[in-house]
């Protein structure tokens, strides 16, 4: 009897928050065999017909066999081989004549595959790049047999540590190779010309000239060489190039390309550039704490996913709107967009298993998934207009229909902030106090401005010379000098006799380790006692925290407190680089004592 009465109500419980939930299950395949992400995810209507189909740029199993697969319901369609890893996949019109059947676009290293009706179309590739003329040289050299394999590898490892311009792949391979196979491929490929080859590392659609959403739409390339080439949609020419101080790994674009236009790109050394339109490069710049895992465009912010675990909203011009710290590592990000509600949000696929949508730095909804998701897409699929398409982690795949009486809350998730933050307060009556400095202040207005703005002023001026003072002197935390771009930050744990003291050191620079530091305490020997007064740190990688361990001892037993100074100084030199001031506290074990 309580074993049929527990079960029963289990399953009451299942069902009442099924029932309460804002999604049907429509299908799960933890057995689908899907690989991908969230920019290989297309729906669209491949045939004019009503009927939508999602369109995969599948990776295989472990990053090998690369196919395209065509998905009606919750079967394979068709499903076509890839001569190259997929790096995003597109759906738009390419010209206004009828029937309105959109082109599928897939990027696949150096080329973009053009479908209509899901027949091969057009393929484009990326213009070649000039080779390094001193690698042209030497192969010309070994092509007149002036030169001998040995040689050649010695001078191309030369070049390629010094030039500005990378080798070809040509001579990459020949680089990985044994001694004994060298001969072999210098005479295979001495007779070829070199030739230097980038790959697409992100593609997105920008409408031509027309907002409207059935609109002749043209792409946006991003390349390996810090390129943006914007395509025209019939001739498939190079309308625009656009250069970028970094790799672009997300594009977001907004406007027409014959009016107006913007475009972010997230680049893979964690800055966001914003471009218009004929601008050959950024006019913005978005710098961030950590590399970006996802950029979405909801209306007018731009919402960025960082490896900190964090999603961040910020303007077109860079400001920051606000900041959400998310429970788990993200693993993808998209856009929902509701449109018989006007409602825009973002998805967030969590390590976890968990994908958070928001709308700003509002929580809307929670959906558990039974792996962690790694590609997310919303939109209509078959002739349901919200449906949620994901794809796991172990190869699965999740289709989830919207309820139409659905209605997204903000609160509606576990997170937010408490409903006793929108209750009133009880405000006191006025008091004869109050309204006589209500007076006072109508009367002295003027004169009580002044002299608060000259107290301002005061503060502010002493501020900057305490600020100048401890720059000159390296009592700062952070570097101030470019050569050596650190930052120290210092946390002291304990009740005592016994503290452990752990400093956090950062390499602030984008690409250059450093190496040969030293850390050194100076304190009174007479209330603490460290085991090693200074020591060397290790290597320190660029944008990694270091923490950096020790214990103090307290020798006072009269409750008395210091500070302790940590200087970071380069081995060989006797002025810090940087230093900072650490408050002890009072031990409590010897004030008790």
């Amino acid at each position: 009897m309580a074993a049929a009465s527990s079960s029963d109500s289990d399953s009451g419980r299942a069902e009442s928050s099924e029932a309460s939930s804002k999604w049907l299950d429509a299908h799960y395949d933890p057995m689908a065999n899907i690989h991908t992400f969230s920019a290989c995810l297309q729906l669209a209507d491949l045939h004019g017909d009503g009927e939508y189909k999602l369109v995969v740029g599948d990776l295989g199993p472990g990053g090998q066999q690369p196919r395209l697969k065509v998905l009606k319901g919750p079967t394979v369609l068709s499903e076509s081989p890839l001569p190259a890893l997929p790096a995003a996949a597109a759906t738009f019109l390419m010209e206004q004549h009828e029937p309105r059947t959109p082109a599928l676009a897939l990027a696949s290293g150096p080329c973009v595959y053009v479908y209509k009706n899901l027949r091969p179309y057009f393929k484009f590739s990326l213009p070649q790049l000039p080779p390094n003329p001193l690698e042209q040289d030497l192969w010309n050299q070994a092509k007149e047999d002036r030169i001998d394999p040995l040689t050649l590898k010695e001078m191309l490892e030369g070049i390629r540590g010094k030039a500005e311009v990378p080798l070809s792949v040509q001579s990459l391979r020949f680089l990985q190779l044994e001694l004994s196979e060298m001969e072999a491929f210098v005479n295979q490929h001495k007779s070829k010309s070199i030739r230097r080859q980038t790959v697409i590392t992100t593609m997105t659609t920008l409408k031509k000239n027309l907002a409207d959403e059935d609109a002749v739409s043209c792409l946006v390339l991003g390349t390996e060489n810090k390129e943006l080439l914007v395509l025209d949609p019939e001739a498939f020419t190079v309308l625009a190039k656009m250069s970028l101080p970094s790799v672009p790994v997300f594009l977001e674009v907004s406007g027409q390309f014959d009016v107006e236009f913007r475009l972010a790109a997230a680049c893979r050394n964690g800055n966001i550039y914003m471009l218009r339109r004929d601008s050959k490069r950024p006019k913005y710049c978005i710098e961030l704490s950590a590399q970006p895992v996802g950029l979405v465009r909801v209306h007018k912010v731009l919402v960025v996913g960082s490896n900190q675990d964090s999603l961040h909203g910020f303007t077109h011009k860079g400001k920051r709107l606000w900041t959400v710290q998310m429970p788990a590592a993200i693993l993808t990000m998209n856009l929902l967009e509701q449109r018989s509600r006007g409602l825009q949000a973002v998805m967030a696929g969590l390590a976890n298993g968990e994908v958070r949508i928001y709308r700003d730095k509002a929580l809307l909804s929670i959906v558990r998934t039974p792996d962690a998701v790694t590609s997310l897409c919303f939109g209509r699929y078959g002739r349901e207009d919200h449906t949620l398409i994901m794809t796991t982690r172990g190869g699965g795949l999740i289709i989830k229909i919207l309820k139409r009486t659905a209605v997204f809350v903000e609160g509606g998730g576990e997170a937010g902030p408490p409903p006793a933050q929108a209750m009133k307060l009880n405000m006191p009556r006025k008091t004869r106090l109050y309204v006589d400095q209500t007076l006072r202040e109508r009367e002295a207005g003027t004169a009580m401005h002044r002299t608060f703005q000259a107290d301002l002023y005061l503060l502010r001026l002493r501020a900057a010379r305490a600020y100048a003072q401890a720059l000159e002197s390296s009592l700062s935390p952070v570097s101030a000098t470019a050569r050596e771009p650190l930052k120290l930050h210092a946390v002291v744990q304990g009740l005592g006799p016994t503290f452990k003291l752990t400093l956090h050191l950062q390499n602030t620079s984008t690409a250059r380790p450093i190496l040969g530091l030293l850390v050194c305490f100076l304190y009174n020997e007479g209330l603490y006692a460290l085991p090693r007064a200074f020591f060397k740190v290790p290597l320190l990688v660029p944008g990694l925290n270091y923490p950096l361990e020790t214990f103090v001892e307290s020798l006072s037993d009269k409750g008395i407190s210091d500070i302790i100074k940590v200087l970071v100084l380069r081995e060989g030199q006797s002025t810090p680089l940087l230093s900072a001031h650490i408050n002890m506290p009072v031990s409590e074990g010897l004030a008790a004592a």
